[in-house]
């Protein structure tokens, strides 16, 4: 994947940088809050053999522009609409994880005619759990406590140890490698003020405030494959549950051995699920 370089478009004024590889039927790869087109690396090649696939850094991440912005889900699948029409992409699979399936069940309610099928890989929106560290970023102040937190010379230090607990196997602390680029990319202040901007739009103190249950008839008109980890620490797995509820029609898979990011725990396997399913 060395050659896989990130590409660049202007979308209403702002820089959308994305990554695009492959051939064949659409994939649009959504990332989670604070992550990057990288999150999706480990199944990239696997699906590149069957598929176009397009994972954009989402308006507020990584690359793309970080403006004083809509940062709310149905902002979000705007400029996915957007995109792929700068793109000439006329219709997609949408592929999104935690916030990212968010945007994909946004995506699919307000543009159906754009969605093919839905794969939601441990996505927000099936119950008001998620982990308080999320909570965490709507309190006040959580902003400026954020910047202290990711300031050198400590930022290094603390990405560093995370990087090494989840290098231990313990399968608790094995998604803190993710968690540290995450952490490491907060010390942007356009990038805090963004991540802080989309977790309000979507949780509060209590919880998540966004849920699945208007949009559950999609499953009924539009085909949906959801994935997730046993051990998921952020939505537990009793969402995959309650998703099997609210979308009888989807077909739901949960992996054993697995945390927050199946797609890295389980590369292989979520590729097949995803290649089987479109």
């Amino acid at each position: 994947m060395d050659h896989l370089q990130l590409q660049r478009v202007l979308v209403h004024g702002h820089e959308r940088a994305y990554l695009r590889i492959g051939e064949g039927p659409a994939l649009l790869l959504l990332h989670g809050l604070g992550c990057e087109p990288s999150t999706w690396l480990p199944v990239l090649p696997m699906l590149a053999e069957n598929f176009t696939v397009i994972a954009p850094d989402l308006l507020g991440h990584g690359r793309s522009g970080k403006p004083r912005s809509d940062y709310s889900l149905a902002g979000f699948a705007n400029g996915m609409r957007d995109l792929l029409t700068v793109l000439q992409i006329e219709h997609a699979t949408v592929v999104g994880h935690s916030m990212g399936g968010g945007v994909a069940i946004q995506f699919a309610y307000q543009f159906p005619e754009l969605a093919d099928r839905l794969v939601l890989v441990a996505s927000g929106g099936f119950g008001h759990e998620v982990s308080w560290v999320v909570r965490g970023l709507t309190v006040p102040g959580a902003g400026t406590a954020l910047g202290a937190a990711s300031m050198w010379p400590w930022r290094p230090v603390v990405a560093g140890g995370l990087r090494l607990l989840a290098r231990t196997g313990v399968r608790h602390v094995r998604d803190l490698g993710e968690v540290a680029d995450v952490y490491e990319g907060l010390a942007d202040p356009q990038a805090r003020a963004a991540v802080r901007h989309v977790v309000r739009s979507a949780v509060d103190w209590r919880g998540q405030v966004v849920n699945m249950t208007d949009r559950a008839y999609l499953s009924e008109v539009l085909p949906m494959c959801i994935i997730w980890g046993a051990d998921d620490l952020v939505f537990p797995v009793t969402h995959a549950h309650r998703a099997d509820e609210l979308a009888p029609g989807a077909e739901v898979h949960v992996l054993p051995d697995s945390s927050h990011f199946p797609h890295k725990d389980h590369p292989d396997e979520v590729a097949r699920l995803i290649a089987d399913f479109v």
